[in-house]
C-alpha cells in the first residue's frame, strides 16, 4: 500500500498537560489518518475514573481504551500501534521478566480493544547491572513474547525499535540481528530517523553536535548497508523526526537538560526533538537522507509516523496540540514533495 501518514499522540510522559481527546481532535483536523497511541495516555484517561494516587485497574484501562477507540473511529483515525512496552528484553532478574509478561497480557487486551494488532517495544535502557547484552538471552526473551502474540486472536505483532541510548541494542544492526534470529512472522522492526542519525551521526554531548570523524561518510555507509541488509517485509512502520542542535554540549549539571545517570541522547530526545524541515527552530539532523533510505531505498510502503517528544509539548497553552499537529503535517507534506511520494 502507499505510504500513509500517522503521528504520535504527542504524549509528554508524566508531565501531562493536554487531554487525549483534544490531541486526537487536532491530529485528525490536521489531516493525519493514523495515530500511535501511548500507554500513558490511556493511564491518564483511566485515572478520571479511579483515585489519582492509585494505579489504574485493568477494567479502568480497558474502559479508557474503548473510549479512545470510539473517539478515533469518530475522527476517522486508525490506531496503528500501542506503545511503548518498556524494559522487557534481557532482564537479569527473571522474576521481573515474569512480571513484564503478566503486564503484557493486559496489553494484549488493550490492543484488541483499541482495534490494533501492533505493540511497539523500544530497546531496553535499564542499567547494565539490571540487563544483559547477551544476544542469546535477548533473542530468547523476544521469541517467548512473539510466541505469546501468535497465540492471540487476532494475532498480535511486535515492532522492535533500537533507541539511540539503548543499553545493549542501540544500532539498527543489532536490532536487525535480533529480528532475524527471532524469525517469527509477527516480530519486526520500527525504524526511526532520530534513533539512527542520533546514534551514528549526532552526539549532543559534543561541541560540534556530531560524532568524531567524518560523520557524513559514516552515516552514508550505514544507510547503504541498511538498504542492502534489511528485509522491508519485516519493517512494520517507520518514524520520521529531527532534533535540535543544542546551544551547549549536553554534559554536566550546568546544562538545563542534564539528568544525573541518564544518557545524554535520552535527555536530548526527551526535550529537543523537532519535526522535519524545522531548521529555523534548530533542526540539523540529516533526516531526509535517512527517510530516503527507508522510503526509496527499502521501498517501504506503510505507516510513516511523525513522532515527537519536546519540552514545547508541556506548555499549558491550549493551542499547543493544534500547533504541533499542523507542524507535523507540514513536515509530512514537504517530505512527500521532496521524495516524490
Amino acid at each position: 500500500m502507499p505510504c500513509t501518514p500517522a503521528i504520535a499522540t504527542m504524549s509528554v510522559g508524566r508531565a501531562w498537560v493536554h487531554p487525549l481527546p483534544a490531541k486526537l481532535t487536532q491530529i485528525a483536523a490536521a489531516g493525519f489518518q493514523g495515530v500511535e497511541l501511548f500507554y500513558e495516555d490511556l493511564e491518564y484517561l483511566a485515572r478520571e475514573h479511579s483515585p489519582s494516587d492509585a494505579e489504574p485497574s485493568e477494567s479502568s484501562l480497558l474502559a479508557a481504551a474503548q473510549t479512545t477507540k470510539d473517539l478515533c473511529a469518530g475522527l476517522n483515525l486508525q490506531i496503528i500501534s500501542l506503545q511503548p512496552f518498556l524494559f522487557y528484553e534481557g532482564l537479569i532478574d527473571r522474576a521481573a521478566h515474569a512480571q513484564r509478561l503478566t503486564k503484557l497480557r493486559t496489553w494484549f487486551r488493550l490492543a484488541h480493544t483499541l482495534g490494533t494488532d501492533l505493540i511497539q517495544i523500544p530497546s531496553n535502557f535499564l542499567p547494565a547491572t539490571e540487563t544483559t547484552g547477551h544476544l542469546d538471552r535477548i533473542v530468547a526473551d523476544m521469541v517467548e513474547l512473539a510466541e505469546l502474540g501468535l497465540q492471540q486472536r487476532p494475532v498480535i505483532r511486535f515492532a522492535y525499535e533500537n533507541l539511540a541510548w539503548g543499553t545493549h541494542v542501540a544500532t539498527w544492526e543489532t536490532l536487525w540481528t535480533v529480528v532475524e534470529r527471532v524469525n517469527r512472522p509477527n516480530f519486526g522492526a520500527c525504524l526511526d530517523t532520530f534513533n539512527i542519525a542520533g546514534r551514528v551521526w549526532a552526539d549532543p554531548a559534543a561541541e560540534s553536535g556530531t560524532v568524531a570523524g567524518d560523520a557524513d561518510a559514516v552515516l552514508a555507509e550505514s544507510l547503504a548497508r541498511l538498504v542492502r541488509t534489511v528485509d522491508v517485509r519485516k519493517v512494520f512502520y517507520v518514524q520520521v523526526v529531527d532534533a535540535e542542535r543544542l546551544a551547549a554540549p549536553l554534559r554536566g549539571e550546568g546544562h538545563p537538560f542534564f539528568v544525573a545517570g541518564q544518557p545524554a541522547r535520552m535527555s536530548w530526545s526527551r526535550n529537543a526533538r523537532l519535526f522535519l524541515y524545522e531548521q529555523d527552530r534548530g533542526g540539523y539532523l540529516p533526516v531526509v537522507e535517512v527517510a530516503r533510505a527507508f522510503l526509496a531505498g527499502l521501498k517501504f510502503e506503510g505507516w510513516v509516523s511523525m513522532e515527537l517528544f519536546a519540552r514545547s509539548l508541556a506548555e499549558a497553552d491550549p493551542a499547543v496540540p493544534r500547533e504541533h499537529a499542523r507542524r507535523g503535517w507540514r513536515a509530512w507534506e514537504l517530505l512527500r514533495e521532496e521524495l516524490g511520494l
